[in-house]
């Protein structure tokens, strides 16, 4: 396997109606094995529909789609489902933690879905996982009991409960205060720099995007250089 993690080809979706509208416009992307990747561009520019499609969340309406040296665009529902939880993670701007489930439980659930690990084995990568993020001491709060930056931090290591290939996060520090933004955005920076992750992150915050190895600025779904 080559260390480009994903790659597309004229990667383009539109949605049909009235009027067609084109959310991303034939992008070429790669990004390889320890890069830290941001996208930009105007509000509505299609930052988020790329991330989508890079994701496996959405189906491109054309192009193609390779993620570790396999064309992915042909995979079914039931085969995307099965990359999506193996092979990558997935950071939002609103951490989605289950609240009736304490930090472990929620970095553990990713974890239970693929069922490889015994109890044992999930609840110690989890807490190793919190702990690596500076939450040791908050492995068994619940997620109201948590800061917005913890929080963050703990959907972050559920990004990365199966190991996965490459990490996306979309607006990752969009609700967060200054403090735990810049602590989010190093973290995830660390993570492709220090732990080799292919990652890249949707944002519209400049001072966020001068952290990035390379910028991939977007206007109007098409990728301008």
């Amino acid at each position: 396997m080559s260390d480009i993690i994903i790659r597309t080809e004229n990667l383009t979706r539109r949605l049909d109606g009235e009027n067609i509208t084109t959310l991303v416009d034939s992008a070429n992307i790669e990004v390889r094995t320890g890069e830290f990747v941001v996208i930009t561009g105007p509000s509505g520019s299609g930052k988020s529909s790329l991330l989508y499609l890079l994701g496996l969340l959405d189906k491109p309406t054309s192009g193609k789609i390779w993620l570790a040296d396999r064309d992915v665009s042909t995979y079914n529902e039931d085969e995307l489902a099965d990359v999506r939880l193996k092979e990558l993670g997935f950071v939002f701007q609103f951490h989605f933690l289950l609240p009736e489930f304490s930090a472990l439980e929620n970095v553990m659930l990713p974890m239970r879905k693929l069922g490889k690990l015994e109890e044992s084995e999930m609840k110690k990568r989890a807490g190793e996982l919190l702990t690596s993020l500076g939450l040791g001491d908050k492995i068994n709060k619940l997620p109201k009991q948590l800061s917005g930056g913890q929080s963050q931090r703990v959907a972050i290591a559920r990004a990365l409960a199966n190991n996965p290939l490459l990490i996306l996060a979309d607006e990752p520090t969009g609700n967060l205060d200054t403090t735990s933004s810049a602590n989010a955005q190093h973290i995830l920076r660390d993570l492709a720099h220090q732990h080799g992750r292919a990652v890249v992150a949707v944002t519209h915050d400049q001072n966020f995007a001068q952290l990035a190895d390379r910028i991939i600025h977007i206007v109007d779904g098409k990728i301008i250089i």
